[in-house]
């Protein structure tokens, strides 16, 4: 099994520790795309700060972010499952793993992201400012950028592939045909069932635990549904994709 997540707006900088590698990456294959928009980036905000700053969709205050682009070659790398923040990985709570489950949640988890491309939650990476809807001088749209190179990535995966991106992050990736989407909803009483929103994210933490830790590891996507069950969830299989009613 292979959980796709999206990475957060909302990274956690480290303050010490050796500097960014990316011949110590998984998924070594791309690590040369890795290299071309590290420097692409890096180029863009020391020599452009003012067009990175709309690329990167910034605002007057957030100049530090450009500055910090600049040094991330020379940045203190950390563990990917410390810098991503946010509800997401809250409600994932990856820090209170241990032993087997943590084990496991390293071998199912993996994160798509505009910079790396595809990493797992052990890779030391440094906190960065680039969403995937950028478009980089040189590079061009990141979707385009690293689909080819990620699909290839995740189509070697065993099992089902568990896809909980958000956009642009699910279109850098061309899932495999036995890919299961997971779509959160929330229904009152006597209404028809509308999409989550504030509550997505938390949602599909808690769920990206739970299929992360669970044995024996599922395969299909019944055994996936099953699982939801079992542990509660209101869920019901639509062709390639998942739905999961928010509890409560």
């Amino acid at each position: 099994m292979l959980i796709l997540l999206p990475p957060s707006e909302s990274k956690r900088a480290a303050t010490r520790g050796k500097p960014l590698d990316l011949n110590a990456l998984s998924h070594p294959a791309l690590t040369t795309r890795r290299e071309q928009i590290l420097r692409a980036l890096q180029t863009l905000c020391r020599d452009d700060p003012a067009t990175a700053i709309e690329i990167l969709d910034l605002g007057p205050t957030q100049f530090d972010l450009v500055v910090g682009n600049t040094h991330l070659d020379a940045a203190p790398a950390a563990a990917a499952s410390s810098v991503y923040t946010g509800v997401l990985y809250a409600s994932l709570d990856y820090p209170s793993l241990n032993g087997q489950d943590l084990r496991r949640a390293n071998r199912r988890l993996a994160i798509v992201s505009a910079l790396f491309g595809l990493v797992r939650p052990t890779d030391r990476i440094v906190a960065y400012r680039l969403s995937g809807s950028a478009r980089l001088p040189g590079i061009g749209p990141l979707p385009r950028f690293w689909r080819e190179a990620v699909s290839e990535e995740i189509g070697t995966a065993p099992g089902v592939v568990v896809d909980m991106l958000s956009s642009p992050y699910a279109s850098m990736v061309r899932l495999p045909a036995s890919a299961l989407t997971i779509k959160v909803w929330q229904q009152d009483a006597g209404r028809p069932r509308t999409a989550v929103s504030h509550f997505n994210k938390a949602t599909k933490g808690e769920l990206a635990r739970l299929l992360a830790t669970v044995t024996p590891e599922p395969r299909t996507a019944q055994q996936v549904l099953s699982v939801l069950r079992a542990a509660g969830w209101r869920a019901e299989l639509d062709g390639s994709r998942l739905d999961v009613w928010m509890r409560g």
